[in-house]
């Protein structure tokens, strides 16, 4: 049965093949010739398995300087690293998330931002917007503008907190520590 499987991928290989192309080629060229090209990513910078809240993280890694490495593109000069943030805070799963809400504010958060990830249906945790994580991520990625999305979802509440540091142990950090236990610099 191994061997019908083989043959069954082997048979297809020339038709996928032809689809093939030296991608990191084709983007160089364009960016030589000052052509507009947008590369997209799906995970937030505290995911990241070098720079992210570890051992919370996923597989691989999440930040901007990926592109370079992960596409092949060469280009330094010209371009925009857009950073597209909340206007509040949310995380899947487990790992640190310092400004959570455990009230009604994190339930009409996650209710009207629809904070339900899209294949799992998995409810998002949710929190106010953490002023450190978003300028971490800036400095992680080089970010050269925002991008601050859901705005109204913030509407009818009557007071908004927003987190600017943290205090761990008497200690003030401006930066999420690796270690939310740290008892010395």
């Amino acid at each position: 049965i191994l061997e019908d499987y083989y043959d069954d991928l082997l048979s297809m290989s020339d038709y996928l093949n032809s689809f093939t192309v030296p991608l990191w080629k084709i983007i160089n060229d364009l960016a030589t010739n000052n052509k507009t090209i947008v590369f997209e990513g799906a995970q937030g910078s505290m995911l990241d398995v070098d720079f992210g809240t570890y051992p919370f993280v996923t597989s691989s890694n999440t930040i901007s300087g990926q592109i370079f490495s992960g596409t092949g593109f060469s280009s330094r000069y010209n371009h925009k690293i857009l950073g597209i943030t909340k206007a509040y805070t949310t995380r899947v799963g487990s790992g640190p998330f310092p400004t959570e809400l455990h009230d009604n504010i994190g339930e009409h958060l996650g209710i009207k931002g629809k904070e339900f990830g899209t294949v799992t249906k998995r409810k998002r945790r949710c929190g106010w917007f953490d002023s450190v994580l978003l300028r971490q991520s800036i400095k992680l990625n080089g970010v050269t503008d925002i991008v601050l999305t859901k705005l109204d979802v913030l509407d009818n509440l009557s007071k908004i907190d927003i987190c600017i540091g943290y205090q761990v142990n008497g200690y003030e950090y401006d930066y999420l520590p690796n270690d939310e236990f740290l008892h010395d610099k």
